[in-house]
Order: C-alpha cells, then sequence, then structure tokens
C-alpha cells in the first residue's frame, strides 16, 4: 500500500534506536524526508534523503534549534513523530526524589511539548500536519516500579487530546501510539531496564523479561512487541491515508489492555 509519503518532511525524536529508529527507517522507505533527532549519532539509509540533528530534547533550547534547521534544510515540517523517552526502574514511591521526578517529566513530557509548541507553527503556515505522540501501557497500567514514568505518559496523553481539539480545525491531527513491553535497547542496554527489573526481582534479564510479558503484562499475543509492530502504526498516523484519525489512543501492546 502506498502512504503518501513521498517527499514529506517528517521529524522523528529518540531516532538512534528502537522505535524511532524503526519508525525512521520505514518512513524513509515509504519515501519521506526523514530528519532523525537524537542526543546520540542516528545512523541514515546510504540513498536517503532525510537529514539528522544530535541534539538532548531536555534542553529546552532544543526544540526550536531543531525546527529552524528543518526549516532552513527542507522549507517545511509535515508531520512530527515524539518518540524520545525512558525510564528508570523504582523500587518506591517514597525513595523517589524530586530531581528524578523533574527529570522523568523532562524527558517523557516536557520534550514532546516543546518540540509540538515549535512545530506546529510550522505546520500552520502549510496548511497542516500530524503529530504523533509515542506513549506507554504503563500510563493506565501503572506500578511500584514505574510510577514517575507512568504519570509523564498519562500527561502526553492529555497534551495529545488537548492538541487535537485545538488544531485539528486548522489541519494539525494529533495522536499517541502506545506500546507495551517491546524489546528495544530501553530493555537490552547493560543496566536497562531488563537489568534493573532483574535486579528487582531477584532473578536474570531473560526471566525478568519472560515475567514481564506474562505476569506483570500478559500479553494475549504471547511474545514480546518488537520496534516495527510499532513503526507501521506510526507510518500510517504520519501518512494522510489516516486523515480522518485525530484525538485517538491506538494500543499496541499484545492486547496487555483490555477496555471495553
Amino acid at each position: 500500500m502506498d502512504l503518501q509519503l513521498t517527499g514529506k518532511v517528517v521529524i522523528v525524536t529518540g531516532a538512534a534506536s528502537g522505535i524511532g529508529q524503526a519508525s525512521a527507517r520505514l518512513l524513509t522507505e515509504e519515501g519521506a524526508i526523514v530528519v532523525g533527532v537524537d542526543r546520540d549519532p542516528v545512523d541514515t539509509e546510504p540513498d536517503a534523503h532525510g537529514t539528522t540533528v544530535q541534539a538532548d530534547l531536555t534542553d529546552p533550547a532544543t526544540p526550536d534549534r531543531v525546527i529552524a534547521t528543518v526549516l532552513e534544510q527542507h522549507g517545511r515540517i509535515d508531520a512530527l513523530v515524539n518518540n524520545a523517552g525512558g525510564l528508570q526502574a523504582r523500587t518506591s514511591f517514597l525513595e523517589i526524589t524530586d530531581e528524578q521526578w523533574l527529570a522523568t517529566f523532562s524527558l517523557n513530557f516536557h520534550a514532546a511539548r516543546r518540540m509540538s509548541r515549535a512545530a506546529v507553527p510550522a505546520m500552520l503556515a502549510t496548511g497542516g500536519g500530524s503529530l504523533v505522540h509515542l506513549g506507554s501501557d504503563s500510563a493506565r497500567l501503572p506500578e511500584v516500579g514505574n510510577l514517575d514514568y507512568a504519570a509523564a505518559k498519562l500527561a502526553l496523553l492529555a497534551l495529545s487530546t488537548s492538541l487535537a481539539t485545538e488544531f485539528s480545525p486548522q489541519g494539525i491531527r494529533s495522536n499517541v501510539v502506545v506500546p507495551g513491553p517491546t524489546r528495544t535497547p530501553l530493555y537490552d542496554r547493560p543496566g536497562g531496564f531488563g537489568d534493573q527489573a532483574a535486579t528487582l526481582w531477584g532473578t536474570d534479564k531473560e526471566t525478568a523479561i519472560t515475567r514481564m510479558v506474562t505476569e506483570i503484562r500478559p500479553l494475549l499475543t504471547g511474545r514480546m512487541g518488537q520496534p516495527d509492530d510499532i513503526a507501521q502504526v506510526v507510518a500510517y498516523l504520519v501518512s494522510p491515508l489516516s486523515q480522518q484519525v485525530t484525538a485517538a489512543e491506538w494500543s499496541v501492546d499484545g492486547g496487555a489492555q483490555r477496555h471495553i
């Protein structure tokens, strides 16, 4: 299926790995001009027409600089994928410091808020666009180990709906993709969430990850999600084919959330 993305300028944050990398790769394959943003170096396809910006999105000055760079190089912005995020395993509400709360919200909420604030005027100037925010099933399934992250992702749901309410009549759609447990470097890197969960539960990493998808987040599909599972939904919501979709929350969680 042609997603009608040829020539569309799409910013993807957190593009160096995981869901962001998979989304940037798929969007590029579909013909989009992808601008990957990450504090780590971003690999690009040899024949890609896009660019990369290495920057820390927890710096309040970064979004305006990123948007200015994109407009200078490409002249427009058709979509923004707010993917950058991360979490640390917690042991108790009482153990989370004020600095940790602020850092969690800075990365998982304020980075997306600031990027949206910087991108929306450019989208309005060219008749509209698409905002896609990467949430988490943690927002609706908070646990002791993720409560600051869960709170930040819940705030992101409210932000997306607010943006959709105000700007959809002007041509800018806003939607949230909600992954469940997904096998990314967030889990696999040394000291990552897999190792943190293993320490928390007193087991090895693979056993901890299995427990995550069979006990903590029982998945009906019987497997942990992969970045490409999420990227395909992201690409659709970026695409003009989803022009009637806004203020929506798309769960890609293997059935972890079974709402009626």
